[in-house]
């Protein structure tokens, strides 16, 4: 138990920096012919990571419980 505590302990301080930092956001450039409103990566809008990052996470910590369930019903065998 005390290892399962330890473990969880580290995997959660190692993760909060992952979850909690963000970027600042980009100059917004532009040319100032056309008034500055172009986008900072051209024309295209960028493409939506936020959605992927969460199911990956969520699927990571469902395998790693379902590691860790396996391990302590083996030990109370």
């Amino acid at each position: 138990m005390k290892k399962l505590i330890i473990t969880s302990a580290i995997a959660i301080a190692l993760s909060l920096p992952l979850i909690l930092s963000a970027q600042t956001p980009p100059h917004p450039g532009g040319d100032p012919s056309t008034g500055g409103h172009t986008t900072v990566g051209g024309n295209a809008p960028g493409a939506p990571i936020g959605s992927g990052t969460i199911i990956l996470t969520l699927l990571a910590a469902a395998y790693g419980g379902k590691k860790v369930y396996n391990l302590r019903k083996e030990e109370k065998e």
